[in-house]
Order: C-alpha cells, then structure tokens, then sequence
C-alpha cells in the first residue's frame, strides 16, 4: 500500500510541476520581451531553458511511467478509454511542447548574440 501513495504523489507531484513550470516560464518569457532588453531576454531565455531541462522533461518522463506503474498496481488496463484518451492527449501536448523548447533554444542564442553584439534582435 505504500508505493501505491509514493506513486500517486510522484504522478500529483509530476503534473503539477508541468502546470507550474509551463505557467511560470510562458509568464517569465513574456515579461522579458516586454522589456525589449537584449541584456534581459538572453539571460530569461537562458533560465528558461535550463528550468526546461530540468524540471519539465523530468516531469515529462515521470507522469507516464508513474501513470503506468499505478495502472498495473490497480489493475487497470492501459486500454480503457479514459486512459487511451490522457495519453493521447499527453502525446498530443508533447508534439506541440517540442517546437516550444526548439524556438527558445534559438531565441536563447540569437538574444545572447545581439546582447553581445550590442544589436537589437531579429525580427523573427
């Protein structure tokens, strides 16, 4: 009975770490750009894509493998529907995060670059 609670709070924990970071790095991001600081924008993007490695594809890795392990601790099948539909759902938001993490990564070196270099950013 006690790794069936470590797992639900791993898998609690996990979302929540995912709505959190999600939120506070989209909030994060758009106050930099809101300065127009080259100075600013770099060293947020850089944050950013730091917390993004280390919190959000953790949590990445932990919801499905927590959400898993409680399945078969229950004895749900992984093919009821309401589980079919999360994890479609959660590759669903996967496929639209990887762009995301893509495009700060760039925005990351094309700020550091005009920060640098003392230039206003790019257009794109």
């Amino acid at each position: 009975m006690e790794l069936d609670l470590i797992l639900r709070w791993l898998h609690v924990i996990g979302a929540c770490v995912l709505l959190g970071t999600g939120a506070g790095i989209a909030f994060f991001m758009l106050m930099a750009h809101r300065t127009a600081n080259t100075l600013i924008i770099a060293h947020t993007a850089g944050i950013v894509v730091l917390a993004d490695l280390l919190f959000t594809a953790t949590a990445v890795i932990v919801q499905p493998v927590t959400g898993a392990l409680l399945a078969w601790r229950l004895g749900w099948s992984l093919g009821e529907g309401w589980i079919v539909a999360s994890l479609l759902l959660y590759i669903l938001t996967g496929l639209f995060w990887l762009p995301v993490v893509w495009v700060q990564m760039r925005l990351r070196s094309y700020a550091q670059y005009a920060a640098a270099s003392e230039i206003d950013l790019p257009s794109e």
